[in-house]
This record gives structure tokens, C-alpha cells and sequence, in this order.
């Protein structure tokens, strides 16, 4: 077997395999399914400083090659994930990492401070990207300025492992990650969802309850690979790629692209063990092209 241990940072990876943030809960939902320690990482769902409701019903919708949500980053805050849900994760033998989000800097760096204090959570994926949320998100993920100015304010009072996930929905991604490496980013991870829109023909309105969403699944793959091969390229700091991957094969071109480790998101939904599916097509696809690591494919192209 080849080696897939890769390295994010101070973060070590038994595998470049994790799980993309909202779709996989807090890993312990699918432990019937999957070997939760044989996971690269577990980005667990978005955590917010306060309790966040969501956006109202219905918040996803089947496109014909993916899905739209606008689920809203719901969920009860991180004084609960502290109290409720990290005794029962910090024992998961793998990365157990937190996405965060927030609606100023002061707020993200407030949540990420609690976060910092927990011995077994690793790392952090600061989400300066999200598309369906009133306030906050993708407001700070779509200019250079207000990408530098979480990072920086997160930076001060988060001292471990800092992963900062970037939006697609921007004129040059480019110069994002390059501010984002700039404020003190360990790594950047890339594509969230891109901004779509379905509408009901007969009832003539929107799908979604907010109108837009985030498109993620197959469709965005090509946007996300090119996009990690720009990135890769353009900043020093290790990159993680997601959009779209279904796959050994789709992983293998965004390690190819040049990113250190991916993450797998929609495909959760299809099928619980797909993260596993994928980790084991990686290595037969190494055996069978004579490499001795996954490090000899990261950034070939």
C-alpha cells in the first residue's frame, strides 16, 4: 500500500481524505456507516458564536447535477458544541475540526477563542464563504480587505492549526487566498458553494425560501478544480479542495491540481461511505501506477 499520510501545516492527515462542513454533522450521525477513524478529518457543521435558527423551509433543492441549500448555518452555538458535542467527538481517533463562522471579526474571533481552548480539536475551517446567510459569510469572503480583516482578528486569539475557506463567487480567488496567507492562514480550502437559483414554473416563484442558494455536487467540479490549480499555485501555504467530488478519480485531479488533501461533501448524501470508497480508490489507483506515496502526485500538473 502507498503512503497517503499528508501533512496540512502542524495538522497531520493519515489520509488527504475529509469531510466537507454541513454535510457530514458532527461525524457521530454516520458512525454506523463509516469508520469514523479511518477519515482523513471530520470538518464538523458550521458553528456560530450565538444559536442561529436557519433560513426558513424549504432551504434544498435537486438540480440535475447537484443541489441547492440555503440552509442558513442553523445550529446552537458553540458554548453547546463545548458543553454537548465535544465530550462525545474529542475521543474520535482522527482530525475532529470545527467550521466557523461569524456575523463581524470580533465575533469569529470570539468563537474560535472557545474553540482554541478545547485540547482535541486540532484545527479550526474559518468560513469567510457562505452564500445563504443574511449577514456576515460571504460578505467578508468576497474582498481582499474584509477576508484579511477576519483572518487577522481570528489570528490574534486562535493559536492551532487555521483553515480559512474561501468563495468562489469572487472576480479573482487569487487574490483572496493571498490576503488570507498574508493575515497568518496555515492553509486555505476551496470552493464553498457557488451562488444559484431554481424556480417553481407553476407556482412561479423561487425554489428556495430565500430566493438563492449554494449550488454544490458534480456541476461545480470544473469550476473548483481550476480554481485550486490557481491557488496551488499562487500562495505557499498548503490548499484543500472540494467541490463536486464523487470519486477517487475527482480527488486524484484536485490532488493533481495541487491540493494537499480534499474534502467530500454532497456525495455524503448519496452515499455515507463514500469518504472511505474514495480513500481506498486513491491508493489503488497509486498501487496501480507503481507510486509509493500520494506525495507524488500532489501538484503534478
Amino acid at each position: 500500500m502507498a503512503s497517503l499520510n499528508v501533512n496540512i501545516k502542524s495538522l497531520r492527515l493519515k489520509n488527504p481524505v475529509m469531510t466537507a462542513s454541513g454535510t457530514f454533522g458532527y461525524g457521530l450521525e454516520f458512525a454506523d456507516f463509516v469508520p469514523l477513524d479511518q477519515i482523513g478529518g471530520i470538518i464538523v457543521k458550521g458553528t456560530t458564536l450565538h444559536p442561529r435558527q436557519g433560513n426558513d423551509y424549504p432551504r434544498m433543492a435537486e438540480t440535475a447535477q447537484g443541489m441547492l441549500n440555503c440552509v442558513g448555518l442553523q445550529n446552537k452555538g458553540v458554548d453547546y458544541f463545548c458543553q454537548h458535542i465535544y465530550p462525545q467527538v474529542k475521543d474520535i481517533d482522527t482530525n475532529v475540526i470545527v467550521n466557523v463562522s461569524g456575523s463581524s471579526p470580533d465575533d469569529y474571533a470570539e468563537c474560535a477563542a472557545r474553540i482554541d481552548a478545547l485540547e482535541r480539536i486540532p484545527a479550526i475551517e474559518l468560513n469567510i464563504s457562505c452564500p445563504n446567510v443574511k449577514q456576515g459569510g460571504m460578505a467578508f469572503g468576497v474582498t481582499t480587505s474584509g477576508a484579511a480583516s477576519v483572518v487577522r482578528a481570528v489570528r490574534e486569539r486562535y493559536h492551532k492549526t487555521l483553515i480559512v475557506k474561501l468563495s468562489p463567487n469572487v472576480t479573482n480567488i487569487v487574490d483572496i487566498a493571498r490576503a488570507c496567507e498574508d493575515e497568518g492562514a496555515d492553509s486555505v480550502s476551496l470552493i464553498n458553494t457557488l451562488m444559484g437559483m431554481a424556480i417553481d414554473i407553476e407556482k412561479r416563484k423561487p425554489v428556495l425560501s430565500i430566493g438563492t442558494g449554494g449550488l454544490s455536487g458534480p456541476a461545480v467540479k470544473p469550476v473548483a478544480v481550476r480554481m485550486v490549480w490557481q491557488v496551488a499555485h499562487a500562495v505557499k501555504i498548503p490548499v484543500v479542495g472540494l467541490g463536486g467530488i464523487m470519486t477517487a478519480e475527482d480527488a486524484i485531479e484536485f490532488l493533481m491540481a495541487g491540493a494537499t488533501a480534499i474534502e467530500i461533501g454532497t456525495a455524503n448524501f448519496i452515499d455515507p461511505a463514500v469518504t472511505i470508497k474514495v480513500r481506498d480508490g486513491i491508493n489503488a489507483w497509486l498501487d496501480a501506477h507503481g507510486c509509493r506515496s500520494v506525495q507524488e502526485i500532489i501538484g503534478a500538473v
